[in-house]
């Protein structure tokens, strides 16, 4: 039986040129098998490459990963930190009928506190902190480290100390201006 390249030819499909031409073309492959060695040492050095690339794109990912935990750590840290000065350095024991108005989560809030905390607040011995919906009472110290860590935790914090001495020549030192209005 004749092969199809034979049967072609003679049914006149094709020319002894293209059947040449194919014959050549299928030996070059054939030959490129057989010495495929070399193409495979290729592949094996883009396997390399490629896997090297991946490494290094895989180190990235990781530091990334890494710092975003690490800075995620620090804020919870920060965090369980202030409460824990909050707590331990709250004032205790202030209730009593004078009331003090403040601002916390933009709304006005009332504190009813006792006239010492009351005059203390106003003079800025004492701030008033908030976190997590609560409100503390703490010295000017403890408020000055708390603003160090986070300034938001602050809610009032007056720089003004009160000075008991009057001008001689102030027209109105007959009338006292209150220093906080009650509102």
């Amino acid at each position: 039986m004749a092969s199809l390249q034979e049967q072609l030819l003679k049914a006149g499909l094709t020319t002894k040129q293209k059947t040449r031409q194919a014959n050549a073309d299928k030996r070059k492959k054939n030959k490129q098998k057989r010495s495929g060695v070399q193409h495979e040492a290729t592949l094996q050095e883009q396997v390399k490459q490629d896997l090297a690339k991946k490494k290094t794109e895989k180190a990235a990912k990781d530091t990334a990963l890494n710092a975003e935990k690490k800075q995620q750590l620090v804020a919870k840290e920060q965090h369980l930190r202030i409460k824990q000065i909050l707590e331990h350095h709250q004032l205790s024991n202030v209730n009593g009928e004078s009331e003090y108005n403040y601002t916390f989560a933009a709304k006005i809030k009332k504190l009813c506190v006792d006239a010492i905390t009351h005059k203390a607040l106003v003079n800025g011995r004492l701030a008033l902190c908030g976190w997590d919906e609560l409100t503390y009472i703490v010295t000017a110290e403890t408020a000055a480290k708390l603003a160090e860590l986070d300034a938001s935790v602050i809610l009032v914090q007056n720089n003004k100390v009160a000075s008991e001495q009057l001008d001689e020549d102030d027209p109105y030192a007959d009338y006292q201006i209150p220093d906080d209005l009650m509102w």
